[in-house]
């Protein structure tokens, strides 16, 4: 942890060096994810609900993936760039160091301008939260952090996921965005609004409803099922396939000779 906190240092140190440029980019950052809240209110300009759900009951849900995604963005980024450190031979290097691989990835790159997107999602929990009608317990409030705190999780699985597919292609595959970049636009709604079907797939094959829709239902009293407060603790499953593919792109890896 302490190495950690080291690398946390040295890149934010970097990173202020050019603080107008900084300023600028966390500010664009903002802008993107803006737009998402702006379809989100088109929306409801024009309708009063979504499928049973308020204006406020869905920012609460779109908060909750932003701040996931914006967190394991953030701190992952090194993950999304892998590719580059396979390409240049900086993956080559890391080998030999006596740390752990997903440590030295994990610490090889951190994009703090992606705190433009934290400081959003929280400003859109400070106005959902207290409209939103839920009635606020201590229950709610632990299932509330696991939504987040699991949903990071797995987005940081889905980007390790990403990087031990790019020991097969070298490159990265856009298609991987549907899970990342795509999750973070599609959950500005509950899952549940998008079909049967969809909702199956992100329950049981890339199981983002247990942090996102499910546990939902739990805090606005759509249901009173006890064990929906840790049931975003199923994401966690899905470091099971995740290590699986890294440690078998791993084991596959040749050298680019770089």
């Amino acid at each position: 942890m302490k190495l950690y906190l080291k690398y946390f240092a040295m890149h934010l140190n970097s990173q202020m060096q050019y603080k107008v440029s900084f300023a600028l980019t966390m500010l664009g950052q903002i802008l993107t994810s803006f737009t998402a809240f702006l379809g989100v209110w088109f929306m409801f300009t024009r309708f009063s609900q979504v499928e049973n759900f308020t204006f406020s009951e869905v920012l609460l849900a779109f908060a909750t993936v932003l701040l996931a995604f914006s967190l394991a963005e953030c701190f992952g980024r090194g993950f999304d760039l892998f590719p580059q450190m396979i390409s240049n031979g900086e993956f080559d290097r890391a080998l030999v160091r006596p740390r752990s691989l997903i440590f030295q990835v994990l610490a090889n790159k951190m994009e703090f301008t992606r705190l433009g997107r934290v400081l959003q999602s929280l400003v859109i929990f400070a106005y959902a939260l207290p409209q939103s009608g839920v009635n606020w317990t201590g229950a709610k409030v632990l299932t509330l952090f696991l939504m987040i705190s699991c949903g990071t999780a797995l987005f940081f699985m889905l980007f390790i996921l990403y990087a031990a597919i790019a020991f097969f292609t070298l490159e990265g595959l856009e298609f991987m965005n549907i899970f990342t970049d795509g999750a973070r636009e599609f959950g500005r709604y509950p899952f549940s609004i998008y079909g049967k079907n969809v909702l199956r797939i992100l329950t049981f094959v890339i199981p983002m409803a247990w942090f996102q829709y499910y546990p939902f239902l739990y805090l606005l009293g759509r249901t009173t099922n006890p064990w929906l407060i840790i049931s975003p603790l199923l994401c966690l499953v899905f470091a099971l396939p995740t290590r699986w593919c890294w440690r078998y792109g791993l084991k596959k890896y040749q050298s680019t000779g770089s």
